[in-house]
């Protein structure tokens, strides 16, 4: 899993480890296991947050694991044309590439590291597909989508397209050095990662050592969520187990604490989580296919301006042709 890393962890500014007497530890409140799936062409997803009541989730919507999983030949898959409306896309790729294209001139290659954040706001049409070496050549394949809802009075923004380079990402370690955090968007410590976001949220991936803690401040007024990308280990002062493609929601607090099983899995040496959390809108969600609106009536407005073509249109020179 190399997403983006270090010679020497040593030479990174350290998270402070959150003092006992001042602080408070989240409890965990549940602990989900994510089913799989498939998306688009046909390529296989873990539904992140399934089975998760989703007044934990919230300014979340919806979280796709992609892989992780190695092509053969021919047998890379993407999505076709699509719209969206009323919340962003982030799409975090930790192994392979992945071809981005959208009705504003966005786009490019996601690469190793990389984070593509796509407002989608008043309406967008994008792509999302591996380059055509990958899909000739096969290859491992390892990435997250995570939708964020947008509150009422920024459902109508602008698109914009953002393309977060994997050396752009703030990047931090433990206070003991022990583990890698990777900081793609909000504020971690003082330390903030290269996101712009219409929604007031913290996301980072980090990898915890074997029998490492990781002991994050984490802000009061955002919800707690850590998911497992790889390997096992437990959350929480009560140290609850957790493995890969599982998922654990916090409670009140301000630390989130991960730690690392001495023994990991033989194929991933380390625990790889991605931990998010956000400043909850607070709002009614009407949540069908690609839109996230707030109301049924502006859910069937959205599918009829699509009909319509007011979403934006596909470039005249477009990748899937």
């Amino acid at each position: 899993m190399p997403a983006i890393t270090v010679d020497n962890i040593l030479t990174l500014a350290r998270i402070p480890d959150p003092d006992p007497a001042s602080s408070t530890e989240r409890p965990v409140l549940a602990i989900t296991t994510a089913p799989k799936g498939v998306e688009g062409e046909g390529f296989p997803v873990r539904r992140a947050f399934y089975g998760l009541d989703q007044r934990y989730l919230d300014p979340f919507i919806h979280m796709d694991q992609m892989g992780e999983v190695e092509y053969g030949p021919g047998e890379p898959k993407g999505t076709a044309w699509h719209p969206h409306r009323g919340f962003e896309t982030v799409t975090y790729m930790i192994d392979g590439t992945f071809q981005h294209q959208d009705s504003t001139g966005g786009g490019g290659l996601i690469t190793n590291g990389a984070t593509q954040w796509m407002t989608a706001g008043a309406g967008i049409l994008h792509i999302e597909r591996p380059p055509e070496a990958l899909i000739a050549s096969g290859g491992l394949f390892h990435g997250i989508q995570l939708w964020v809802n947008l509150p009422s009075g920024k459902k109508w923004t602008p698109p914009r397209y953002q393309d977060i380079g994997a050396t752009r990402v703030t990047l931090l370690s433990s206070h003991d050095g022990g583990a890698l955090v990777r900081v793609i968007a909000g504020d971690v410590a003082g330390h903030r990662g290269p996101g712009a976001t219409h929604t007031a949220i913290t996301l980072l991936h980090a990898t915890v050592n074997p029998g490492t803690e990781l002991r994050l401040p984490w802000r009061r007024d955002f919800n707690g969520i850590v998911y497992v990308l790889a390997g096992r280990g437990t959350v929480g002062a009560k140290r609850a187990p957790i493995g890969s493609g599982q998922l654990a929601a916090f409670g009140a607090g301000d630390v989130i604490s991960v730690t690392a099983d001495l023994a990991q899995e033989s194929r991933s040496r380390n625990l790889d989580v991605l931990v998010l959390g956000g400043e909850p809108i607070g709002e009614p969600v009407a949540w069908y296919g690609p839109f996230v609106m707030n109301t049924h009536e502006e859910l069937a407005q959205a599918f009829d301006d699509f009909r319509r073509g007011r979403m934006g249109t596909i470039p005249a020179a477009h990748i899937g042709d």
